[in-house]
């Protein structure tokens, strides 16, 4: 497990919910951990990936009777980790101190998220999932191999959109980003009212100049919100979750949420978003050095850069080492 009391006492998402049934063992990485998910009566449990026997991994098992069997001797755990049956010595009761080493899980927003260490708050809040008024459509999970904090910074950043995402978030000839102020604070921070032209704002194709809303609410959790200047009804809000599967591995998923558009199918939606995301990703991985300097020293930064300027700066008040880097 990598060593970061900051991210391993956080939530992550893992998994989607639909990902893990009654009859699927399915296997994750978190934090440099091989961990194993699986599902009784409905509750999703998370182990870490091992067999306390001889050392196996108990995703390559299946579940019987209520446990997690071992592929290798047929060890079988119970829904509390405890061992349960050892098929070579039926008639002994198995060791009562061999147990499974379970971690913490919770499902929400149709995401699986598991801490593996005592997380102090709950999974961060998005909002827009509980409101009817807006439709969810989930992107990812996007395989990144970049560290995390460097995945969040880029999808904090206003000022690529014309170059990176040209034609869709952006162009060139109208990349100037006006002043604007960023406020943080022990919880996040925050990036209101930047306004930019942008030929297609959220898959409908009708361009115009569209208000941005920046936040991280946590180390490897962001939320964008999109309006009009003019009117804050219609709304499109993203929420982004890296999961830090090692120092340079990533995984993306995003929530994209509308409260309009609704003429465009989920499938038009998910086809624009990903498009965009595809065209993050090469950049992303190439950026060197590979984690994110936190030290604002190492790199060269304009104003328009604000709101990373706040993130790294705010990730360095928290104390995340993993993903960053700082003389």
């Amino acid at each position: 497990m990598i060593a970061d009391p900051v991210l391993v006492d956080d939530w992550h998402a893992v998994a989607r919910t639909s990902d893990v049934n009654e009859a699927q063992v399915v296997p994750v990485r978190l934090l440099g951990e091989d961990l194993v998910l699986w599902r009784l009566d409905g509750k999703a449990m998370c182990w870490r990936d091992l067999c306390p026997h001889r050392g196996t991994r108990l995703s390559l098992g299946g579940v019987e009777k209520g446990c997690l069997v071992c592929p290798y001797h047929g060890w079988a755990y119970d829904s509390s980790g405890a061992c349960a049956r050892v098929p070579s010595r039926p008639n002994s009761k198995p060791p009562s101190q061999v147990r499974a080493e379970a971690y913490r899980i919770t499902e929400f927003y149709g995401l699986i998220w598991v801490s593996l260490g005592n997380p102090k708050q709950e999974v961060p809040r998005f909002a827009e999932w509980e409101d009817p008024t807006f439709r969810h459509v989930l992107g990812g999970p996007y395989p990144i191999a970049a560290s995390g904090p460097r995945v969040i910074e880029n999808f904090l950043d206003i000022s690529h959109l014309p170059f990176v995402h040209e034609g869709i978030l952006g162009e060139r000839e109208r990349s100037e980003v006006m002043d604007y102020e960023v406020e943080t604070a022990p919880d996040g921070i925050t990036a209101r009212d930047i306004c930019t032209w942008t030929p297609d704002p959220d898959g409908s194709g009708e361009a115009r100049i569209a208000k941005w809303l920046y936040r991280a609410l946590r180390p490897l959790t962001a939320y964008i919100e999109l309006s009009d200047p003019d009117s804050d009804r219609e709304r499109y809000a993203m929420f982004f979750t890296v999961t830090p599967v090692g120092e340079t591995e990533s995984i993306g998923w995003m929530w994209n949420s509308m409260n309009y558009n609704h003429d465009i199918s989920d499938e038009e939606l998910l086809s624009y978003v990903d498009e965009i995301v595809l065209q993050d990703i090469p950049i992303i991985e190439s950026q060197r050095p590979e984690l994110l300097p936190i030290d604002l020293r190492l790199e060269a930064h304009a104003k328009s850069d604000a709101t990373s300027i706040a993130y790294r700066r705010w990730l360095k008040e928290l104390g995340v080492v993993t993903g960053v880097t700082s003389p």
